[in-house]
């Protein structure tokens, strides 16, 4: 692949969400950059939200993953669908009902401020741990399958990617993100296609359907209870991960909220779960694809599975499908990226700052906002350097499973408020969303030993949720 075509396409790319982000941020105020002054299109979130939900992780990840786990990950897919639905018919309400712009703001109403800026700040560690992650892992891959071979240094390359994210975000923000994201999935999902249709036109793939029914990598349902893996523990973790890391991300949710009525933003979230099943279930069938391809062209798998589409993709088949690789894996790290900064910085000013109840004039608050802005790209670069410092893959996955576990005492806060009458003795809050968080995190680290064999995976989420709301009972009163 020249290195001059893909610089030229990746700044050509670049300088087309250039061009959005000023267009949609023209005459735009400080409102629009939290909530896209609420007249966003209900189709185009739905769309945009499939490169959201689907990070350059799930790019890379998911393909790989198909010869040691088949299909079973359409199970927890099932479960999406279903918490997508609680979500649209739940938390929506809840959340047009008291007109948040940040959903943290329930907490508040709810339970006081204490509750209110834990959940705040439960969010911006998970968010900032775990979107940072998933940065480096897909920079990685641009920078050893790509850069490093021009001699460009990954400093250079993790700066070059976040800059032009924080500049293409910096003053539109969600107004921006809606539209810029929409563009990112529809060159992620052209890059998904165009690479399954180049495989399934290869005459020597004809026979391609009768190899996958004999390999097996198509079985979707696993039913051994002790697996991580099994149908219902798969499903059950999928309602509650789509409850929390959507439901209960600002990340996730501020695009919905742009959505003009309720009932338009209903209809966005049931119609991307639909579509988030079909884009995830050609995902798989492209991990089935590549593994059939490299077995008969006699390529010898790489150690690591996350490595077998770009190594394919960049080694193996012809320049212009690397060239159309490279351009839908920046596609699928930019919206997981831009989404994080935006909603980071919103949480912090609004949240945290309490930006709208000092009753700063407008120049301030957009001082201030794009100082926050540029603390939280700053600390992207410097988090996503320290991981690349590291080059230890049990220090990556520590940190995503701690990003992960940290959603679950959102779960129990929210949960508490939802479905009780009772206060909380605030003080103590924070206490009991740490507590429940460690007690989780050691009892999935020993679910085997336990428990006689049985793994706990996903379902640590709705444990450690439960230990948080046990926690709250625990220091409620009714109330006066």
């Amino acid at each position: 692949m020249s290195p001059t075509l893909l610089l030229v396409v990746v700044f050509g790319y670049f300088g087309v969400l250039l061009a959005i982000a000023w267009y949609t941020a023209r005459g735009a105020g400080e409102h629009a950059f939290y909530s896209g002054e609420r007249k966003s299109l209900w189709w185009v979130v739905a769309f945009g939200m499939v490169g959201t939900s689907l990070s350059g992780v799930t790019f890379v990840s998911v393909p790989g993953s198909v010869a040691k786990e088949s299909w079973n990950y359409l199970q927890m897919i099932l479960g999406f669908v279903v918490g997508y639905w609680i979500i649209a018919g739940v938390l929506l309400p809840l959340y047009y009902r008291l007109e948040l712009t940040s959903i943290y703001g329930y907490l508040r109403e709810r339970l006081g401020n204490v509750s209110y800026r834990t959940g705040s700040a439960i969010f911006i560690l998970s968010r900032l741990l775990g979107a940072t992650v998933r940065i480096y892992v897909v920079l990685n891959v641009i920078h050893v399958f790509v850069l490093e071979s021009m001699g460009v240094p990954f400093m250079v390359t993790a700066f070059a990617v976040l800059l032009m994210i924080f500049l293409y975000t910096l003053q539109g923000g969600v107004k921006t993100i809606v539209w810029t994201d929409t563009l990112q999935t529809l060159f992620m999902l052209g890059a998904l296609v165009g690479t399954i249709l180049y495989i399934l036109y290869d005459p020597q793939m004809s026979d391609w359907s009768t190899r996958l029914r004999e390999s097996g990598m198509a079985t979707i349902f696993n039913w051994d209870y002790k697996d991580r893996l099994f149908f219902f523990k798969q499903v059950i973790s999928g309602i509650f991960v789509t409850i929390v890391m959507t439901g209960l991300d600002q990340e996730m949710m501020q695009k919905n909220l742009s959505v003009r009525t309720l009932s338009d933003a209903q209809k966005n979230m049931r119609v991307f779960s639909i579509v988030l099943v079909i884009t995830n279930l050609l995902f798989l069938f492209l991990g089935a694809l590549l593994y059939l391809k490299a077995e008969q062209m006699g390529i010898k798998l790489p150690a690591k599975s996350d490595d077998l589409y770009p190594t394919l993709a960049l080694q193996y088949f012809p320049a212009w499908l690397g060239l159309v690789f490279i351009i839908g894996l920046i596609s699928a790290l930019f919206p997981s990226a831009d989404g994080a900064l935006t909603a980071l910085t919103a949480s912090t000013c609004i949240d945290l700052i309490g930006i709208r109840e000092r009753g700063w004039s407008n120049e301030k608050q957009s001082r201030v906002r794009k100082w926050v802005h540029a603390s939280i790209a700053v600390l992207f670069f410097g988090l996503v350097m320290w991981f690349y410092s590291q080059q230890n893959d049990s220090i990556i996955t520590l940190l995503y499973r701690l990003a992960a576990i940290t959603y679950g005492p959102l779960l129990g806060l929210f949960a508490f408020g939802l479905f009780t009458k009772r206060m909380v003795y605030e003080p103590l809050v924070p206490v009991v969303c740490i507590v429940a968080a460690v007690c989780a995190y050691l009892l999935s680290v020993y679910s085997k030993t336990l428990f006689g064999g049985y793994e706990i995976g996903f379902e640590t989420l709705p444990i450690n949720g439960l230990f948080t709301f046990l926690g709250l009972l625990a220091i409620s009163r009714r109330p006066s």
